[in-house]
């Protein structure tokens, strides 16, 4: 198959070496011209992968046209608040882009303006007859380029032929793909658990020892399965990769940008100051605010999330909000509570 990986950041970069590997044609589209000629002179991203070295048959472009015109699947490797923007871009080229089935989404968050989703926002730029959904779960981009093993799950509206399809040229020995139609659970998965691991950070960075960060794991996968299902997913779907699979992955991973910011938090570092010096999108920053306000219209209780906002957008001291999350009301042991 013929791939286009939208975005040279880590993940990007590990997803195009991935498939070149795999002996797909594939291309790496950076945002910034000049970055694609270094990656093309280095043949490794040294900003955001190095020690990752690229196959000589992996194509670094520069322009996004001629490499749509070939294109099966493209994958968005950017942002969240970037997607649209480059569902734009596409958009220009869609008349010359006569092979593309469809667009899968790598990043992991809400649209901030409009806390759409990301196959919600790839639909509307790109119509209804371009696939959307996502391929996510626990994937640290340096183990998936080395080729570590790793289990993700691709979620699609292209029909189950193709999904099918897709399914298997994408899997290898290093990588087992599950396949799913749940677009919505998958995606509330995978954008929630970045919040959850801002509050381990935080719990860690505070010492409060292993038992906390049990309890707290065991209720955000509570809350994130009460919040999915009003939102319409599936409950099968967050006991899945992108569920509890990446909730894991990515509050206990050394490697984290959304861990490590709840680290900085509880050091007593400012939120917005942190996320201005980090050279990465920390996610789950925005995410806490979009997640927040769907809450509030959904009438869904979400405890720990709350507490994490408030701690983001009010300067709430984290020691309150543990007290205040310690001291609720007791209840019988639920997901729906």
């Amino acid at each position: 198959m013929n791939f286009c990986v939208l975005g040279a950041g880590a993940w990007g970069t590990a997803m195009a070496v991935y498939l070149s590997k795999l002996g797909h044609s594939v291309s790496l589209l950076p945002r910034r011209v000049e970055h694609a000629l270094i990656l093309s002179s280095d043949r490794e991203n040294k900003d955001y992968l190095p020690g990752i070295h690229f196959d000589q048959d992996l194509q670094i472009g520069c322009s996004l046209r001629p490499v749509l015109m070939e294109c099966d699947y493209l994958f968005f490797a950017c942002p969240s608040h970037a997607l649209r923007d480059s569902c734009k871009q596409v958009k220009n080229h869609l008349d010359d882009s006569l092979k593309l089935k469809g667009g899968l989404a790598l990043c992991k968050g809400l649209e901030p303006t409009s806390n759409l989703f990301a196959h919600e926002v790839i639909q509307e730029e790109l119509g209804v007859n371009i696939g959307s959904g996502y391929l996510t779960g626990p994937s640290h981009a340096h183990d998936v380029a080395d080729s570590k093993p790793t289990a993700m799950v691709l979620a699609m509206d292209c029909g189950e032929v193709k999904l099918i399809e897709l399914q298997n040229s994408l899997s290898s020995e290093s990588m087992r793909i599950y396949r799913s139609e749940d677009r919505v659970g998958v995606a509330l998965g995978s954008c929630l658990k970045n919040v959850y691991a801002i509050a381990t950070g935080i719990s860690d960075g505070l010492a409060l020892g292993d038992n906390a960060r049990a309890a707290l794991l065991t209720r955000s996968m509570s809350e994130m399965i009460n919040l999915g299902i009003s939102l319409g997913g599936e409950s099968e779907s967050f006991l899945g990769l992108s569920g509890f699979g990446d909730l894991i992955g990515t509050c206990m991973g050394e490697w984290s940008r959304n861990r490590t910011f709840g680290l900085a938090l509880a050091r007593g570092g400012k939120p917005e100051d942190i996320v201005r010096s980090q050279k990465t999108v920390v996610e789950g920053y925005s995410a806490t605010a979009c997640f927040y306000d769907k809450c509030k219209k959904q009438n869904v209780e979400m405890p720990i999330l709350s507490q994490i906002y408030e701690i983001l957008y009010s300067g709430k001291d984290p020691l309150l909000a543990l007290s205040d999350l310690m001291n609720r009301g007791l209840k019988v042991e639920s997901n729906r509570e």
